[in-house]
């Protein structure tokens, strides 16, 4: 086991190393932020002075070693724009965020894992048949269009939810969230809901998968046969089989619900790091631009450790091959 954790880590670390020369490689071959920096008037002299204040005037690589050299000391550069610390900014935003993404993947997983096992035991009902249409659904509709139409139902009509901003926050154990207060949580449901819609398709339709192929093996047939209460027989023998693929699904989901949060956060005018990647986007910010996504790819190449070491332990076969 203390192997395939070793070997899984190096994999890990030599994909941190790759990205990061591909990201940073990337942001500096598109546009120049000195264009947005400086007035249109500026002389040369103003804009060279600019460009060295930057350490734009160095080579790529020697740009991109200072940059390795930094991140070592968890520092990932200063922002164009506000001339703080990128990795600050992106921390002061990453609270919101998180909270969105992880209320979304609650969301999912408390609605999409019941519905689908549903789905799967009686796949002819004509509920289940609904749940299934609404998945198809949940996949089809674009996420700024079902925003817009949330806002327009729920906030301009029925006057339920507030359609714009975070709410009250409050802090405890050291935690400030907004789903600690019921103004927070009435801010965070539309933009939770709006994000979450097309995992929970995705956790129905692999939940109802898995129930379709785990109820015709032959373990389900022989607990049916003892007597086995069919609550036990499902919650037990089925789901115990069936949530290694939802397991790793999820987690690598989470990664995507963070990292995809931006139209969601955008539509919901939310202050999470979403917004701030398209701010700095627009205005070439490339420290924000290479921190944000340095960030990102940390979070899924951990997310895909820790399923690893999950899927390990879920089914020990991994760990026979892992050491083969």
């Amino acid at each position: 086991m203390t192997a395939f954790i070793l070997r899984r880590s190096l994999q890990s670390l030599i994909v941190l190393f790759v990205m990061s020369l591909l990201v940073f490689g990337g942001v500096n071959m598109v546009g120049d932020p000195v264009d947005m920096l400086i007035s249109p008037e500026a002389d040369q002299m103003e804009i060279d002075r600019v460009i060295r204040d930057l350490g734009l005037d160095r080579p790529v690589t020697e740009q991109y070693w200072y940059f390795l050299v930094n991140a070592f000391k968890g520092e990932l550069g200063r922002s164009f724009i506000f001339g703080e610390p990128a990795l600050k900014l992106i921390i002061q935003r990453m609270p919101a965020t998180m909270e969105l993404a992880l209320f979304s993947l609650l969301l999912a997983v408390v609605f999409g894992i019941p519905l689908g096992v549903y789905a799967g035991l009686k796949p002819e009902g004509k509920l289940s048949r609904t749940i299934m249409a609404g998945s198809i659904l949940g996949f089809s509709m674009p996420t700024f269009w079902v925003g817009i139409l949330l806002i327009m139902f729920f906030s301009v009509n029925l006057g339920w939810f507030p359609s714009t901003g975070r709410g009250e926050t409050a802090t405890y154990f050291g935690m400030t969230s907004s789903i600690f207060t019921a103004d927070g949580l009435s801010h965070l449901f539309l933009p939770a809901f709006n994000l979450a819609l097309f995992k929970l398709s995705s956790v129905i339709r692999l939940a109802r998968a898995g129930t379709r192929e785990v109820i015709l093996q032959d373990y389900i047939k022989f607990a049916r046969a003892k007597g086995v209460q069919e609550s036990r027989v499902i919650r037990v023998h089925l789901l115990k089989n069936i949530m290694i693929p939802i397991v790793t699904v999820i987690g690598l989901e989470f990664g995507s619900l963070i990292a995809f949060s931006t139209v969601t956060e955008t539509v919901f005018a939310w202050p999470g790091m979403g917004k701030l990647i398209i701010d700095s986007i627009y205005n070439l910010d490339r420290p924000i631009i290479v921190a944000y996504l340095m960030i990102i790819v940390l979070i899924f190449v951990t997310l895909n450790l820790v399923v690893d070491i999950l899927y390990s332990f879920l089914d020990p076969r991994v760990r026979i091959k892992g050491a083969k």
